[in-house]
């Protein structure tokens, strides 16, 4: 519940404050946000299928998004600005796996 709460006022924050980002940053915060997804997504079915734990939850938020930024710097640099396409797609099948197995959980009866 507290979580909930939280994204709310989270949400409503964004939407009353209207934050901007630099341009500079502007490039890294979809990836950010694909992980941060992913993370979520397999938060929720860990949790379903009594594996949670708030520790590995937190560290894999921070570890996905800092390799997700990561590979995103790196890529700029060397010229190979695709590969921020890359990790999304990376992290969107990593989701679509997730909610499969939340799907399946709800399912299974």
């Amino acid at each position: 519940m507290i979580a909930l709460l939280a994204l709310v006022a989270g949400i409503v924050a964004g939407l009353l404050l209207r934050p901007s980002l630099p341009v500079g940053l502007a490039p890294y915060l979809p990836v950010v946000v694909v992980a941060a997804l992913d993370v979520v997504l397999e938060g929720i079915r860990e949790r379903l299928e009594g594996a949670y734990h708030e520790g590995e939850l937190l560290v894999g938020f921070l570890a996905n998004s800092l390799l997700a930024v990561f590979v995103v710097w790196l890529g700029d640099r060397l010229g190979a600005n695709d590969l921020s396409i890359g990790v999304i797609i990376v992290f969107g099948v990593r989701m679509f796996q997730s909610l499969t197995a939340i799907r399946r959980f709800f399912f299974r009866g």
